[in-house]
């Protein structure tokens, strides 16, 4: 009956242990897949389209805003850019 004890007992360590790294692993790459997944899933700017009645009312003011002297070229010029998704 030892014996018998001795094998039930190594078998349930092993298969302990197996289980054990089987979810480490299923785990890891969960946590890879996750990363895979937030990396490569568009933004929120890139999936909407552009209102381009919007954007143009944007650069008409801006526009103006320069030509009155408020921006300087390059805020004007950064600001456009960020109007048009550049």
């Amino acid at each position: 009956m030892p014996g018998l004890l001795r094998g039930m007992a190594r078998t349930a360590v092993v298969a302990g242990t197996a289980t054990a790294v089987s979810n480490n692993v299923s785990r890891r790459q969960a946590g890879r897949y996750a990363q895979e997944d937030a990396a490569n899933a568009p933004t929120q700017e890139a999936t909407t389209a552009p209102n381009t009645d919007d954007q143009f009312a944007q650069l008409k003011q801006l526009g103006e805003l320069k030509e009155q002297g408020v921006l300087t070229q390059a805020e004007f010029d950064a600001k456009k850019a960020q109007i048009l998704g550049l």
